[in-house]
């Protein structure tokens, strides 16, 4: 199949050119250079698309979900959320391990990638989940097949909180791949939290909840987790930065390759800040918690100079009747993965990022840093994860048109300036102008290490 007349960005490139696909592959890329050998294509009735100068990206590489299976599937599972992935033109996406039971040994780590052998619309892997309990296990997870290793330094939903050091030490001494943190000191979240307990009971109001997991809490974690690294020359990569104060824990480099200490931003920390507590309420709580304008500005900014090497989503589903819950029984988290590439995009249309940047850190830079085989470009024999996009057709987000199992958004009501035309996996469409298309075609990714 030929993909023709696209606008393509990759690798800093932004061109005009077609793009051949076979076997999974991306076969040959033609450009204004090199389309004299077209014809020669042509003449071999090979299927043509002509996309009108719609935009071919990359597909995304989504470092940081929760997909909800096993064990939590009234709130998502494998096949809703990887569909509702491509729907957002995420081709791959790494899981977390805080599910029921917790992905903290080697069967239930099988167990994961074989249900998402068989449900999974877009690509996959797992984390290993790291305990207070299963160090000794680290040094024996499979680096080749395996995306991580995940570590909560501050308890979250399904709590697996490691908050004993010698078990700490031994984690980031004993690892052989990437170590990666949600990082908010747990007996700083706890006293915050007795406090307002103290103060409003049950019902604390939600704009406080940047209060009680507040700048310190996230600054002291994650101070914890880099000093940890050096002293092991670990491979460490932070979260869902949400603080001004922790990028400067972070070396200002371009270059993931060249460095052993990495960090991510979500989306809704670069779209949200604490004024839209007001509108939002329970539906922005999440771990580590939407803070200030001046963070959201100064995480943005980081963006540019290498401080943030990727952004993600930590797309994490609850139910609605779970989010109406009262503060202290409410869950953190809410459904992403369908709209954050255009969360981006807007940024791009609106002039704060340049497309360049935007492919960079969701579908390049993923790559680099977890070593992904093959995936994450648009270049010659690598698999064809791709993801067309109409700048011109604006799309509003309404319950009618979401696919998260759990049927609600945070950007419900927005009108985005941008939509997803179609999403590519291994050369199969699996999404196409709203419509979900039912295809065996998504691989366990694999990592060259």
């Amino acid at each position: 199949m030929l993909i023709s007349n696209a606008r393509i960005v990759s690798e800093d490139q932004d061109f005009l050119g077609h793009v051949l696909i076979k076997d999974q592959k991306i076969e040959k890329i033609f450009t204004a250079q090199n389309a004299g050998a077209l014809g020669e294509l042509f003449k071999q009735n090979i299927e043509t698309l002509d996309v009108g100068q719609k935009l071919l990206i990359p597909g995304v590489i989504d470092d940081q979900v929760h997909f909800r299976e096993p064990g939590l599937t009234h709130k998502g599972s494998i096949y809703s959320e990887s569909r509702a992935a491509a729907a957002g033109g995420i081709t791959s996406f790494m899981e977390m391990p805080n599910t029921k039971p917790q992905t903290t040994n080697f069967q239930a780590l099988e167990d994961k990638f074989d249900q998402a052998s068989k449900d999974s619309l877009v690509n996959y892997s797992f984390y290993f989940g790291a305990t207070n309990e299963n160090a000794d296990l680290i040094a024996d997870v499979d680096v080749k097949n395996t995306c991580g290793i995940k570590v909560f330094m501050g308890s979250s939903t399904g709590n697996m909180l490691v908050d004993k050091e010698q078990v700490l030490e031994a984690i980031f001494k004993s690892a052989k791949t990437i170590v990666a943190t949600h990082c908010e000191e747990e007996a700083l979240v706890r006293a915050n939290l007795k406090k307002h307990i103290d103060l409003y009971g049950d019902e604390i109001p939600y704009h406080l909840h940047p209060v009680i997991r507040d700048h310190q809490a996230c600054l002291a974690s994650s101070t914890k987790a880099v000093d940890l690294a050096k002293k092991y020359d670990a491979r460490l990569h932070v979260l869902h930065i949400s603080t001004a104060q922790e990028l400067e824990l972070f070396e200002k480099q371009k270059d993931v390759t060249q460095k052993r200490i990495t960090a991510e931003a979500c989306v809704h920390h670069l779209f949200f800040n604490d004024n839209d507590y007001k509108l939002k309420n329970q539906f922005i709580k999440w771990n580590p918690a939407v803070k200030t304008e001046a963070d959201r500005k100064a995480i943005f900014s980081a963006l540019f100079d290498g401080t943030i090497d990727v952004i993600a989503t930590d797309h994490a589903p609850h139910t609605l009747e779970e989010k109406n819950n009262p503060y202290t029984s409410c869950p953190s988290g809410g459904p992403l993965v369908q709209h954050s590439l255009q969360v981006m995009l807007d940024f791009y249309e609106k002039g704060d990022i340049s497309l360049e940047r935007v492919v960079e850190l969701m579908c390049h830079n993923p790559a680099r840093l977890f070593e992904v085989e093959k995936r994450g470009f648009i270049k010659e024999g690598y698999f064809a994860d791709l993801v067309l996009v109409d700048l011109e057709k604006p799309e509003t987000v309404k319950k009618s048109n979401l696919l998260y199992h759990c049927g609600w958004s945070p950007f419900e009501h927005y009108t985005f300036l941008n939509s997803i035309h179609k999403t590519y996996v291994n050369g199969k469409v699996v999404y196409d102008q709203g419509k979900i298309i039912e295809q065996n075609c998504a691989q366990s990714l694999t990592f060259n290490r």
